[in-house]
């Protein structure tokens, strides 16, 4: 069974809040404490442009306060009602301090869309959300692909996929994606891409991808044995990982890619050369552990 006690969902005000609203439904199935977060971040002038006085400069920093608790006080008051929910308004960098407050709180899961407007605009390609994905020690669910309503609690999630590439964090990462089928009754797939010779462009034994697929079979059901998890197994090659497993995703039609990460080693360790590039091409949401 999986636990998920508090849920953490970065908030901007902008104009997509799906989001949390996403966050919202997940903490209802879980009956999870909900944090809407916000963070003011520092001002930044531009001498020159105006002459502020003393006073006025002065008194910008606390405007900026009282009309973010204004609008967080009044962010989407109909969505949450029975609801166990906190809204949290906090200071400073926002990938900073979304990583501090989860950490902090012991949250379970941090929820980002990607696709927002306002200073979150920069989590589809910026280095905030990299930070995010880096620096948290709890699994985060995003993705450009959160979809606009909120997850149904029977039918969103009949199909999850998780890559794995044998490294520490990928059974992790699978035990995590089998409780979270489990809670959903859906049907969870473990894929593992293999390299592809054929794009090397040099002779090889036709049996090599026989032998590696056969390896990797072999590993994956030992990491299934060790996990204790029971998940289909499909095994791939092709040297795009990203490319393979968004079309492993849409192939299946999964709902859900679930990932490793923070490993050094391995083919979706390597978070940015991997990890990050499977979430802005998935399908679907990706949850990365």
């Amino acid at each position: 069974m999986l636990s998920l006690n508090k849920i953490v969902s970065p908030i901007d005000f902008s104009g997509r809040s799906e989001g949390a609203r996403y966050a919202g439904s997940l903490a209802c199935h879980f009956h999870s404490e909900l944090t809407l977060l916000h963070v003011l971040e520092p001002i930044r002038y531009e001498l020159g442009a105006y002459d502020f006085s003393g006073a006025v400069m002065s008194s910008l920093p606390a405007n900026r306060k009282g009309e973010a608790e204004a609008l967080l006080a009044n962010f989407l008051p109909d969505a949450f009602r029975n609801m166990n929910v906190r809204r949290v308004l906090v200071s400073g960098d926002p990938a900073c301090e979304i990583v501090r407050f989860a950490h902090s709180e012991g949250a379970g899961l941090i929820v980002i869309p990607t696709h927002g407007y306002g200073p979150f605009r920069r989590f589809i390609l910026g280095s905030v959300a990299a930070k995010i994905l880096h620096d948290a020690d709890c699994p985060v669910f995003t993705g450009a692909h959160i979809p606009d309503a909120p997850p149904d609690e029977v039918r969103s999630f009949r199909k999850i996929l998780c890559a794995v590439d044998f490294c520490p964090q990928s059974e992790k990462a699978l035990k995590w994606a089998s409780n979270f089928a489990g809670e959903f009754d859906a049907q969870l797939t473990a894929v593992h891409i293999t390299p592809s010779l054929e794009a090397s462009g040099e002779s090889f034994d036709p049996d090599w991808r026989g032998y590696l697929a056969q390896s990797a079979h072999e590993k994956l059901d030992a990491m299934q044995k060790n996990a204790g998890t029971k998940a289909d197994v499909l095994i791939a090659d092709d040297n795009n990982i990203p490319l393979a497993i968004s079309g492993a995703a849409s192939e299946l039609e999964a709902d859900l890619v679930v990932i490793g990460r923070g490993s050094s080693d391995g083919m979706l360790g390597r978070l940015r050369t991997n990890a990050y590039s499977i979430i802005r091409q998935s399908p679907c949401p990706v949850v990365s552990i």
